[in-house]
């Protein structure tokens, strides 16, 4: 009732033109160990170390934990400003950027192709600049990952990929948060394959989805046809037969297996008894995705520090 009061009053002060601020607001001590993310992009998770995404997770866990159970108002990103930039429709990625933005004191400006064309009527570069010269950072929802590392070259403000023809590395977040087909792109496979290596666990591919999910902890399937794909669909969906989720396919993974899904869903890719099954954190894995913005975007634009002890990961 207390943080639902102070809002209130800080939305009726700030509507009145009054510099008001809530009172014992600790926003933490600046950032005392290595991990300092201020200033970067967040491009895709290869350029980030296990630590410092090991430090987006605790960041985003110590952020659910005092807004959401404690009900803390934090305003660590008041004053400034998100460019959100959708050449995609999007629910979650919208939704989770928004109002996490918001929540923090930040003001987010959703940007479509009606209102910014990439590339067309202005060049990215220029584009960049404008974008520098009045956000304080920009998450951006593009089909070509080139413009996103154009973008990145010439801002001086962090551009982050909220989804790419490459990469989604806020949905990863949000999925690593939650668990506290075609052939792969070849150079994804060799990195993954490295990655695995150095972390002493092994990658296996397969075209066998019982042989895929044979001992697995969490059974993950995505889209057949993402978003610009519709043209595919025909072939996709003869492609992707005997790939749906089913608990046939969970009686084969380990005794305390879970499902992860982005959304959104249709049945063809999984079937209801799993995806509403109490084995299923599709919920609390979009949820998820709002923590885990937010903390991409307090790490990037703040020297705050967690507050909550640092999990085990």
């Amino acid at each position: 009732m207390l943080f639902n009061l102070r809002i209130l009053l800080n939305n009726a002060a700030l509507r009145n033109g009054h510099n008001f601020m809530v009172r014992n607001f600790r926003c933490g001590q600046p950032l005392q160990n290595k991990v300092q993310l201020k200033g970067r992009d967040l491009l895709t998770l290869k350029n980030f170390t296990g630590e410092e995404i090991k430090y987006m997770l605790w960041l985003s866990a110590d952020l659910k934990f005092r807004i959401k159970e404690k009900g803390e108002y934090l305003p660590l990103l008041q004053g400034k400003s998100l460019g959100m930039i959708f050449e995609k429709r999007s629910t979650r990625t919208r939704l989770s950027t928004e109002t996490g933005f918001a929540l923090l004191g930040g003001h987010p400006c959703f940007l479509t192709t009606q209102d910014i064309h990439l590339g067309v009527n202005e060049s990215l570069m220029d584009t960049a600049r404008v974008l520098s010269s009045m956000t304080d950072a920009v998450l951006a929802r593009v089909y070509k990952q080139s413009d996103l590392d154009i973008l990145a070259k010439e801002a001086s403000i962090p551009i982050i990929n909220g989804l790419s023809d490459s990469y989604h590395p806020i949905q990863i977040l949000a999925d690593y948060l939650t668990l506290q087909g075609y052939e792969p792109d070849p150079s994804v496979t060799k990195l993954a394959e490295q990655y695995a290596k150095e972390n002493g666990t092994k990658l296996s591919l397969t075209n066998d989805p019982l042989e895929a999910a044979r001992g697995g902890n969490v059974l993950i399937t995505d889209t057949w046809i993402s978003m610009g794909q519709e043209e595919e669909k025909k072939k996709r969906l003869q492609a992707f037969q005997g790939y749906q989720v089913t608990m046939k396919t969970a009686k084969v993974a380990a005794s305390d297996w879970t499902f992860l899904h982005c959304l959104p869903r249709k049945p063809e890719e999984v079937d209801d008894e799993v995806f509403y099954s109490p084995r299923s954190l599709v919920f609390p894995e979009a949820e998820n995705r709002k923590w885990t913005i937010m903390a991409v975007m307090v790490s990037l634009l703040t020297d705050y520090s967690p507050q909550l002890q640092k999990p085990k990961f």
